[in-house]
């Protein structure tokens, strides 16, 4: 028996037909010109059953329509949009137009300045400090460090200023037979100082004070700078004697112990090296008072302003016999020389400019003579001293004078000089004079 209530077979439902929205027309993306003639091309052939044109992105069995239901994977069409579905221009498979971001700080293809002169910044930062470590580097190796202050015994206290010992010495060391004569030097062997100046650089003002070669003095007991064998006292002699006994260490021993005054730092040069910085920076200008001639130094001036090359500079400096004052006379021109010297020297057309600057730190250091502590940094500190006195921030005189004393030497003014040593050991502004 069957269980189950009668069914009656039901009537065909009719199902209700859903249509897609249209999609109003829109107009077309601008595309590039090979997008679009893809797009004429793959729209005729779907509407005229053949190929107009190739695409590598289309199959002949997408061109003819069919279907094998077999999916690669590859998306042909983008979202659904104007212009993107099977309604917008170009069909299914069309692919999205590309566009790139829009550039900043400019046009497109605009060069970025700001970081272009960053970076030149940096380059030329690290190609100056790379000149400069090189320079300060080959030019210390070109120093002559031969002067041992350490062999100088009974030495006085150091003071608040930096104390430099300027000599010239009458050295012809490397100069030929020609230069000699050029030069009016002579031939005598060894080497005797031609000038001497201590060079006080203080904050208070810098002060550099001559030191007449005829100058009385006492020379002290001293230790040997070869032999390492100290020696009694000489008694009384001309300054420049200390030198030719035993050199720059008793010559700074007798500074020392006459003056009361410590010597920081020594710097020597001889004839040629003098003649070849002068040269080397092109000459020096300055102004001669009063015009003279001198047949042993060679000078021949007539009086103005004019540039001195390395020949009449040497002249200019060694001249003693054409003036009324010798000694004293040479030293005031002898300080008015090295200043211009030092002014022009330190400038930035001669410190910035490799043409000049290495001909004249070359000239110098071959033949400039300094202590075992100076430092390139001290000989730069000293020029620039000069350099200020030269312009007015300083004082020039010679060491004060008294009167005569045996072997037609000058004596030197005592009270004045402890007066004088004592301002420049303690920084403070000097204020003696020399009649002299």
């Amino acid at each position: 028996m069957n269980d189950w209530p009668d069914a009656q077979p039901e009537g065909p439902r009719r199902m209700r037909h859903v249509q897609r929205p249209q999609v109003p027309p829109q107009q077309p993306y601008p595309q590039q010109h090979e997008q679009q003639q893809y797009g004429q091309g793959h729209n005729q052939a779907r509407g005229q059953g053949r190929d107009e044109g190739y695409h590598p992105s289309f199959t002949q069995a997408q061109v003819s329509g069919y279907d094998s239901g077999y999916s690669s994977g590859q998306v042909y069409g983008g979202p659904q949009g104007p212009g993107r579905g099977p309604g917008g221009p170009g069909g299914p498979g069309t692919v999205p137009p590309q566009y790139s971001p829009p550039r900043t700080g400019g046009g497109a293809g605009a060069p970025d300045w700001r970081r272009r002169i960053k970076i030149g910044s940096i380059v030329l930062a690290v190609a100056v400090v790379g000149w400069s470590v090189g320079t300060y580097a080959w030019a210390s190796s070109k120093m002559r460090n031969e002067v041992d202050l350490s062999k100088v015994i009974e030495r006085p206290s150091e003071g608040d200023c930096t104390t430099y010992l300027i000599v010239g010495s009458d050295s012809r060391e490397g100069m030929t037979a020609e230069e000699k004569k050029k030069l009016h030097t002579g031939s005598a062997e060894g080497k005797r100082t031609d000038s001497m100046m201590i060079l006080a650089a203080c904050s208070s003002g810098n002060t550099m004070v001559s030191l007449p070669r005829d100058s009385w003095v006492t020379i002290p007991s001293f230790v040997g700078s070869e032999s390492g064998k100290k020696y009694p006292a000489r008694g009384g002699a001309k300054l420049n004697a200390a030198y030719a006994m035993d050199g720059p260490e008793l010559l700074v021993r007798t500074v020392e112990f006459n003056t009361g005054l410590r010597i920081d730092h020594y710097a020597e040069i001889g004839f040629a090296g003098f003649a070849n910085i002068v040269d080397a920076l092109g000459g020096v200008e300055l102004n001669i008072e009063k015009g003279f001639k001198d047949k042993k130094s060679g000078a021949d001036f007539q009086a103005g302003t004019q540039t001195l090359n390395g020949e009449q500079a040497l002249a200019f400096v060694r001249t003693r016999y054409a003036f009324a004052e010798s000694d004293l006379a040479r030293t005031k021109n002898q300080q008015k020389f090295l200043s211009a010297l030092a002014s022009q020297a330190a400038t930035p057309g001669t410190i910035l400019n490799p043409f000049k600057l290495y001909p004249t730190l070359g000239a110098g250091l071959d033949t400039l003579i300094v202590d075992k502590d100076m430092s390139l940094y001290n000989l730069a500190t000293m020029f620039f001293a000069m350099k200020g006195i030269s312009s007015g921030g300083g004082t020039s005189m010679n060491m004060p004078i008294a009167g005569s004393a045996p072997q037609g030497s000058l004596k030197w003014d005592m009270p004045k000089v402890k007066q004088l040593v004592e301002q420049i050991r303690n920084d403070e502004k000097v204020t003696v004079t020399s009649n002299r």
